[in-house]
């Protein structure tokens, strides 16, 4: 049995991204927290490019494994 590492690295940027994006939709209304960020939501975007890339890390691990069963 191979273990495809796209998987379990999709898994975690998914899991961390989600973390972020709560995170930057929660502390949203507080300014003070992003001055320092030119009051850009640094957990907000990187939270949906993390997801972003999660979810491309397993659409194509799980793309691969089933090309492997056919």
């Amino acid at each position: 049995m191979e273990v495809d590492i796209r998987l379990p690295i999709g898994f975690m940027f998914l899991l961390l991204g989600l973390l972020l994006l709560i995170f930057g939709l929660t502390t949203q209304a507080d300014p003070e927290i992003y001055r320092r960020s030119l009051e850009i939501n640094v957990n907000l975007w990187s939270g949906l490019l993390m997801i972003l890339f999660g979810g491309f890390m397993l659409f194509f691990g799980l793309r691969a494994r089933r090309s492997k069963t056919k």
